[in-house]
């Protein structure tokens, strides 16, 4: 349960950058929003999402993972993977 919870704030920290980084509103921002098609996120802007997370959880997201991103919850999986 300590986890799911510890997780839980990991996420809000990640939602966050995406908010910021796509200039969408936190509470507008869904799981399940395409960066592209949804969110106007360029691959500039994908490339800024993934540095930000790595650098603030210090972890490396494998390369080969990254053209499987294309949504906040893809982010959220892939981070929660990397941390376990």
């Amino acid at each position: 349960m300590k986890k799911q919870k510890d997780f839980k704030a990991t996420r809000k920290m990640i939602a966050k950058l995406i908010s910021e980084i796509a200039e969408v509103p936190l509470k507008e921002l869904k799981d399940g929003a395409r960066f592209t098609e949804d969110l106007g996120v360029d691959s500039m802007k994908a490339l800024e999402i993934i540095a930000g997370v790595e650098k603030k959880l210090k972890i490396v997201i494998p390369e080969d993972k990254i053209p499987t991103i294309h949504s906040p919850k893809d982010v959220y999986t892939l981070v929660e993977a990397q941390l376990k």
